[in-house]
Protein backbone atom coordinates (compact mmCIF):
# COMPACT_ATOMS: atom_id res chain seq x y z
CA UNK A 1 0.00 0.00 0.00
CA UNK A 2 1.40 3.22 -0.93
CA UNK A 3 2.14 5.85 1.48
CA UNK A 4 -0.41 8.69 -0.67
CA UNK A 5 -2.90 5.70 -0.04
CA UNK A 6 -2.52 5.13 3.16
CA UNK A 7 -3.19 9.03 4.07
CA UNK A 8 -6.49 9.07 2.01
CA UNK A 9 -7.58 5.93 4.18
CA UNK A 10 -6.94 6.91 7.06
CA UNK A 11 -8.82 10.99 6.08
CA UNK A 12 -11.67 8.27 5.01
CA UNK A 13 -11.99 6.18 8.57
CA UNK A 14 -11.19 9.48 10.85
CA UNK A 15 -8.16 7.81 11.74
CA UNK A 16 -5.20 10.04 13.76
CA UNK A 17 -1.42 9.37 14.27
CA UNK A 18 -1.91 9.24 17.95
CA UNK A 19 -4.33 6.11 17.71
CA UNK A 20 -1.65 3.93 15.93
CA UNK A 21 0.00 2.28 18.76
CA UNK A 22 2.05 -0.43 18.24
CA UNK A 23 1.32 -4.48 18.98
CA UNK A 24 2.48 -5.32 22.34
CA UNK A 25 2.14 -9.19 21.82
CA UNK A 26 4.60 -9.25 19.17
CA UNK A 27 2.83 -11.54 17.52
CA UNK A 28 -0.11 -11.54 14.58
CA UNK A 29 -3.43 -12.61 15.59
CA UNK A 30 -5.45 -14.15 12.91
CA UNK A 31 -9.28 -14.55 13.25
CA UNK A 32 -10.44 -18.25 14.35
CA UNK A 33 -12.75 -20.37 12.11
CA UNK A 34 -14.24 -21.87 15.02
CA UNK A 35 -14.16 -21.65 18.32
CA UNK A 36 -13.42 -25.08 18.70
CA UNK A 37 -10.36 -25.35 16.46
CA UNK A 38 -7.81 -24.98 19.42
CA UNK A 39 -9.12 -28.77 20.64
CA UNK A 40 -6.52 -30.84 19.80
CA UNK A 41 -8.60 -34.28 19.70
CA UNK A 42 -10.85 -34.53 16.97
CA UNK A 43 -13.57 -36.34 18.51
CA UNK A 44 -13.99 -34.40 21.35
CA UNK A 45 -13.98 -31.48 19.17
CA UNK A 46 -16.84 -32.97 17.32
CA UNK A 47 -19.02 -33.92 19.78
CA UNK A 48 -18.97 -29.94 21.48
CA UNK A 49 -19.57 -28.35 18.11
CA UNK A 50 -22.74 -30.96 17.44
CA UNK A 51 -24.05 -30.17 21.26
CA UNK A 52 -23.86 -26.51 20.29
CA UNK A 53 -25.62 -27.02 16.80
CA UNK A 54 -28.52 -29.07 19.15
CA UNK A 55 -29.15 -26.36 21.11
CA UNK A 56 -29.29 -23.34 18.72
CA UNK A 57 -32.11 -25.79 17.36
CA UNK A 58 -33.87 -25.83 20.52
CA UNK A 59 -33.81 -22.07 20.74
CA UNK A 60 -34.95 -21.40 16.95
CA UNK A 61 -37.43 -24.61 15.67
CA UNK A 62 -37.74 -25.07 11.99
CA UNK A 63 -40.23 -22.93 10.37
CA UNK A 64 -43.23 -25.16 8.38
CA UNK A 65 -43.06 -23.37 5.04
CA UNK A 66 -46.47 -21.90 3.49
CA UNK A 67 -47.96 -24.56 0.71
CA UNK A 68 -50.55 -23.74 -1.38
CA UNK A 69 -52.73 -26.57 1.05
CA UNK A 70 -51.69 -24.45 4.28
CA UNK A 71 -52.88 -21.24 3.10
CA UNK A 72 -56.38 -23.07 1.33
CA UNK A 73 -59.04 -20.95 1.36
CA UNK A 74 -61.85 -22.04 4.09
CA UNK A 75 -64.47 -24.08 3.05
CA UNK A 76 -67.62 -24.35 4.64
CA UNK A 77 -68.33 -28.16 3.67
CA UNK A 78 -64.76 -29.37 5.44
CA UNK A 79 -65.70 -32.52 7.56
CA UNK A 80 -63.20 -32.44 10.50
CA UNK A 81 -64.65 -34.80 12.77
CA UNK A 82 -67.71 -37.04 11.45
CA UNK A 83 -68.85 -38.14 14.91
CA UNK A 84 -69.62 -34.31 16.20
CA UNK A 85 -72.58 -33.39 16.82
CA UNK A 86 -72.67 -30.39 14.19
CA UNK A 87 -72.13 -33.24 11.22
CA UNK A 88 -75.38 -35.61 12.31
CA UNK A 89 -76.93 -34.19 8.65
CA UNK A 90 -73.60 -36.14 7.21
CA UNK A 91 -74.12 -38.82 9.27
CA UNK A 92 -77.82 -39.43 8.36
CA UNK A 93 -76.83 -39.06 4.24
CA UNK A 94 -74.09 -41.35 4.81
CA UNK A 95 -76.37 -44.13 6.41
CA UNK A 96 -78.84 -44.09 3.90
CA UNK A 97 -77.43 -42.97 0.55
CA UNK A 98 -76.92 -45.19 -2.70
CA UNK A 99 -73.57 -46.79 -1.25
CA UNK A 100 -74.71 -47.08 2.08
CA UNK A 101 -75.59 -50.81 1.11
CA UNK A 102 -71.89 -51.65 0.09
CA UNK A 103 -70.60 -50.59 3.81
CA UNK A 104 -73.28 -52.61 5.55
CA UNK A 105 -71.43 -55.45 3.57
CA UNK A 106 -74.85 -56.28 2.50
CA UNK A 107 -72.92 -58.05 -1.21
CA UNK A 108 -70.27 -58.35 -3.07
CA UNK A 109 -69.25 -55.94 -5.16
CA UNK A 110 -69.12 -56.98 -9.06
CA UNK A 111 -67.27 -54.33 -11.28
CA UNK A 112 -67.72 -54.27 -15.33
CA UNK A 113 -64.92 -52.52 -17.38
CA UNK A 114 -66.00 -51.32 -20.95
CA UNK A 115 -64.42 -49.06 -23.49
CA UNK A 116 -65.50 -47.01 -26.23
CA UNK A 117 -66.13 -48.28 -29.74
CA UNK A 118 -62.51 -50.28 -31.01
CA UNK A 119 -60.33 -48.80 -27.96
CA UNK A 120 -56.46 -48.81 -28.81
CA UNK A 121 -53.75 -50.92 -27.64
CA UNK A 122 -52.74 -49.06 -24.60
CA UNK A 123 -56.38 -48.60 -23.64
CA UNK A 124 -57.12 -52.23 -23.90
CA UNK A 125 -53.99 -52.84 -21.84
CA UNK A 126 -55.50 -50.21 -19.15
CA UNK A 127 -58.48 -52.18 -18.68
CA UNK A 128 -57.30 -55.04 -18.06
CA UNK A 129 -54.65 -53.99 -15.95
CA UNK A 130 -57.55 -52.81 -13.84
CA UNK A 131 -59.33 -56.36 -13.66
CA UNK A 132 -56.04 -57.56 -12.00
CA UNK A 133 -56.24 -54.87 -9.38
CA UNK A 134 -59.72 -54.66 -8.97
CA UNK A 135 -61.68 -58.09 -7.53
CA UNK A 136 -64.76 -59.34 -9.11
CA UNK A 137 -64.05 -57.50 -12.20
CA UNK A 138 -64.42 -58.29 -15.72
CA UNK A 139 -63.22 -56.50 -18.75
CA UNK A 140 -65.50 -56.75 -21.97
CA UNK A 141 -65.63 -54.76 -25.17
CA UNK A 142 -69.11 -52.75 -25.39
CA UNK A 143 -70.22 -49.81 -27.55
CA UNK A 144 -71.74 -48.29 -24.54
CA UNK A 145 -68.33 -45.70 -23.42
CA UNK A 146 -67.25 -45.97 -19.93
CA UNK A 147 -62.98 -45.80 -20.15
CA UNK A 148 -62.58 -42.88 -23.21
CA UNK A 149 -59.36 -42.49 -25.03
CA UNK A 150 -57.96 -39.69 -27.21
CA UNK A 151 -54.92 -39.89 -29.55
CA UNK A 152 -54.09 -43.21 -28.91
CA UNK A 153 -54.47 -42.31 -24.62
CA UNK A 154 -56.84 -43.27 -22.12
CA UNK A 155 -58.02 -39.72 -21.27
CA UNK A 156 -61.48 -40.23 -19.50
CA UNK A 157 -63.23 -42.95 -16.95
CA UNK A 158 -67.10 -42.75 -15.70
CA UNK A 159 -67.76 -44.67 -12.79
CA UNK A 160 -71.49 -45.86 -12.86
CA UNK A 161 -72.37 -47.32 -9.38
CA UNK A 162 -75.76 -50.01 -10.95
CA UNK A 163 -78.61 -49.53 -10.40
CA UNK A 164 -79.24 -46.41 -8.30
CA UNK A 165 -75.92 -44.31 -8.77
CA UNK A 166 -74.09 -41.84 -8.14
CA UNK A 167 -72.16 -42.03 -11.46
CA UNK A 168 -68.91 -39.74 -11.44
CA UNK A 169 -66.64 -38.40 -14.45
CA UNK A 170 -63.23 -38.46 -13.99
CA UNK A 171 -60.37 -36.68 -16.10
CA UNK A 172 -57.66 -39.57 -17.03
CA UNK A 173 -53.90 -38.47 -17.05
CA UNK A 174 -50.31 -39.74 -16.52
CA UNK A 175 -51.42 -43.37 -17.57
CA UNK A 176 -47.93 -45.49 -17.04
CA UNK A 177 -49.07 -49.26 -17.62
CA UNK A 178 -46.74 -52.38 -15.66
CA UNK A 179 -44.42 -52.41 -18.68
CA UNK A 180 -44.18 -48.50 -19.10
CA UNK A 181 -42.81 -48.57 -15.38
CA UNK A 182 -40.65 -51.75 -15.92
CA UNK A 183 -42.46 -54.36 -14.08
CA UNK A 184 -44.41 -57.33 -14.32
CA UNK A 185 -48.30 -58.53 -14.37
CA UNK A 186 -46.55 -61.60 -13.03
CA UNK A 187 -46.19 -60.08 -9.52
CA UNK A 188 -49.76 -59.12 -8.94
CA UNK A 189 -51.23 -61.72 -6.93
CA UNK A 190 -55.10 -62.65 -6.63
CA UNK A 191 -55.36 -61.16 -3.17
CA UNK A 192 -58.13 -58.66 -2.36
CA UNK A 193 -56.14 -55.39 -1.87
CA UNK A 194 -56.30 -52.96 0.65
CA UNK A 195 -57.99 -49.47 0.37
CA UNK A 196 -56.16 -46.54 1.56
CA UNK A 197 -58.26 -43.62 0.71
CA UNK A 198 -56.56 -40.00 1.63
CA UNK A 199 -57.33 -36.22 1.54
CA UNK A 200 -61.05 -36.17 1.32
CA UNK A 201 -62.20 -33.62 3.33
CA UNK A 202 -64.86 -32.34 1.93
CA UNK A 203 -68.74 -33.55 1.72
CA UNK A 204 -68.39 -33.82 -2.28
CA UNK A 205 -64.37 -35.20 -1.62
CA UNK A 206 -66.61 -37.59 0.71
CA UNK A 207 -68.99 -38.87 -1.66
CA UNK A 208 -66.04 -39.62 -4.35
CA UNK A 209 -64.11 -41.34 -1.93
CA UNK A 210 -67.01 -43.69 -0.76
CA UNK A 211 -67.15 -44.28 -4.24
CA UNK A 212 -64.15 -45.11 -5.20
CA UNK A 213 -63.40 -47.00 -1.94
CA UNK A 214 -66.59 -48.82 -3.24
CA UNK A 215 -64.98 -50.47 -6.29
CA UNK A 216 -62.85 -52.90 -4.06
CA UNK A 217 -64.07 -55.37 -1.71
CA UNK A 218 -64.75 -54.56 1.98
CA UNK A 219 -63.17 -57.74 3.40
CA UNK A 220 -58.76 -57.19 2.52
CA UNK A 221 -57.14 -60.13 2.46
CA UNK A 222 -53.75 -59.32 4.36
CA UNK A 223 -51.79 -62.04 3.76
CA UNK A 224 -51.30 -60.98 0.00
CA UNK A 225 -49.89 -57.30 1.42
CA UNK A 226 -50.90 -55.76 -1.81
CA UNK A 227 -52.35 -52.22 -1.36
CA UNK A 228 -54.15 -49.48 -3.65
CA UNK A 229 -54.04 -46.06 -2.87
CA UNK A 230 -56.40 -43.16 -3.81
CA UNK A 231 -54.28 -39.93 -2.48
CA UNK A 232 -56.26 -36.55 -3.50
CA UNK A 233 -53.70 -33.29 -3.15
CA UNK A 234 -55.22 -30.09 -4.58
CA UNK A 235 -58.31 -31.93 -6.56
CA UNK A 236 -55.88 -34.10 -8.05
CA UNK A 237 -56.21 -38.19 -7.47
CA UNK A 238 -53.35 -39.95 -7.75
CA UNK A 239 -53.95 -43.61 -7.77
CA UNK A 240 -51.04 -45.99 -7.04
CA UNK A 241 -50.50 -49.79 -6.51
CA UNK A 242 -48.07 -51.20 -4.32
CA UNK A 243 -46.80 -54.20 -2.34
CA UNK A 244 -46.03 -54.09 0.95
CA UNK A 245 -43.13 -56.25 3.66
CA UNK A 246 -41.46 -54.73 6.90
CA UNK A 247 -37.95 -55.61 8.07
CA UNK A 248 -36.87 -58.07 10.45
CA UNK A 249 -37.63 -56.13 13.87
CA UNK A 250 -40.99 -55.28 11.88
CA UNK A 251 -41.05 -51.32 12.46
CA UNK A 252 -40.52 -50.07 9.39
CA UNK A 253 -42.31 -50.56 6.37
CA UNK A 254 -41.10 -51.44 2.37
CA UNK A 255 -42.94 -50.32 -0.53
CA UNK A 256 -42.61 -51.64 -3.77
CA UNK A 257 -44.48 -50.23 -6.66
CA UNK A 258 -46.54 -52.73 -9.04
CA UNK A 259 -48.22 -50.49 -11.52
CA UNK A 260 -50.21 -49.43 -13.07
CA UNK A 261 -50.74 -45.16 -12.25
CA UNK A 262 -52.88 -42.80 -13.29
CA UNK A 263 -54.38 -39.34 -11.83
CA UNK A 264 -57.79 -38.79 -12.39
CA UNK A 265 -59.65 -34.95 -11.99
CA UNK A 266 -63.53 -35.12 -11.56
CA UNK A 267 -65.81 -33.65 -13.49
CA UNK A 268 -68.92 -34.37 -12.68
CA UNK A 269 -70.90 -35.82 -10.19
CA UNK A 270 -74.69 -37.20 -10.46
CA UNK A 271 -77.03 -38.34 -8.51
CA UNK A 272 -78.28 -41.53 -9.50
CA UNK A 273 -77.17 -43.34 -13.02
CA UNK A 274 -78.02 -40.64 -15.59
CA UNK A 275 -80.21 -37.87 -13.12
CA UNK A 276 -79.80 -34.43 -12.32
CA UNK A 277 -75.99 -33.04 -11.52
CA UNK A 278 -74.96 -32.60 -7.92
CA UNK A 279 -71.36 -30.77 -8.88
CA UNK A 280 -70.05 -30.13 -12.45
CA UNK A 281 -66.87 -28.59 -13.69
CA UNK A 282 -68.47 -25.83 -16.09
CA UNK A 283 -67.39 -24.26 -19.14
CA UNK A 284 -63.97 -23.01 -19.49
CA UNK A 285 -61.15 -24.25 -16.88
CA UNK A 286 -61.03 -21.38 -15.10
CA UNK A 287 -64.59 -20.43 -15.36
CA UNK A 288 -64.77 -22.36 -11.08
CA UNK A 289 -61.43 -22.11 -10.78
CA UNK A 290 -61.27 -18.46 -9.18
CA UNK A 291 -58.54 -19.04 -7.29
CA UNK A 292 -55.12 -21.61 -6.90
CA UNK A 293 -55.92 -21.82 -3.26
CA UNK A 294 -60.18 -23.03 -3.39
CA UNK A 295 -60.57 -26.85 -3.55
CA UNK A 296 -63.80 -28.98 -4.36
CA UNK A 297 -62.33 -31.99 -2.89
Amino acid sequence: MGRRTYNKRMESENIKPEDIKPSTSGSVLFPSESKFSHIKNKQVRIQKFQKVKRETKKEHPKRTPHTIESLREKDETVITDINSEENELVRDDIEYDELSSYYKQSYEPKVLITYSDNPMKKTRIFGRELTRIIPNSVSLYRNRSVINENRKEPDGLLLIHLPNGPTAHFKVSNVRITTELRKSHKEITTHRPEVVLNNFSTRLGLTVGRMLGAIFHYDPEFVGQRAVTFHNQRDFIFFRHYRYGFDSDGKRARLKELGPRFTLKLRSLQKSKYGQYEWIMEGRRHTMETSRRKFFL
